[in-house]
C-alpha cells in the first residue's frame, strides 16, 4: 500500500514496511543515512530516540535536513 507524503515540500508515494510505517523506516526508505539527518515531522522536532515508535500517516509532513560537514 503505497503512502502519500510531503518530504521537503514534495509530495512523495512510498511503499515502506512495516504498516503502519515508522518514521526510521520512511526516513530510510527516502534513501538517507539515519545518522546524518535532523527530520522534522508534521511540524515537531523529532527526536531521535522516538522515531523506531512514531507512526508516519498518510498526508503527513516531513521536512528532512542532511548534515553536510567540511570546512577549509
Amino acid at each position: 500500500m503505497a503512502l502519500k507524503l510531503t518530504v521537503n515540500g514534495e509530495v512523495r508515494c512510498l511503499d515502506p514496511e512495516p504498516t503502519p510505517p515508522t518514521l526510521d523506516k520512511v526516513i530510510a526508505a527516502l534513501g538517507h543515512n539515519p545518522q546524518l539527518v535532523v527530520t522534522e515531522h508534521n511540524g515537531v522536532i523529532a527526536l531521535r530516540g522516538s522515531w523506531a515508535t512514531t507512526t508516519v500517516g498518510e498526508g503527513d509532513s516531513l521536512e528532512i535536513v542532511t548534515i553536510v560537514g567540511g570546512g577549509s
